[in-house]
């Protein structure tokens, strides 16, 4: 498994859990920020599962 899959899982649940703390909360900043970290984590995960894909 790619460093790049781990890296973005985490960002990618990193960025669920400030998501839902800003709805929670009602912070707007917090729930957009992140939205993006989530989205940056998918993209990350998406490379590195390209990466895992071009090695076999």
């Amino acid at each position: 498994m790619d460093k790049d899959r781990i890296a973005g899982a985490a960002k990618e649940t990193k960025g669920a859990i400030k998501e839902t703390t800003g709805k929670t909360v009602g912070d707007a900043k917090l729930t957009a920020e992140g939205k993006s970290e989530k989205a940056q984590g998918k993209v990350q995960n998406a490379i590195g599962g390209l990466k895992d894909a071009l090695k076999k």
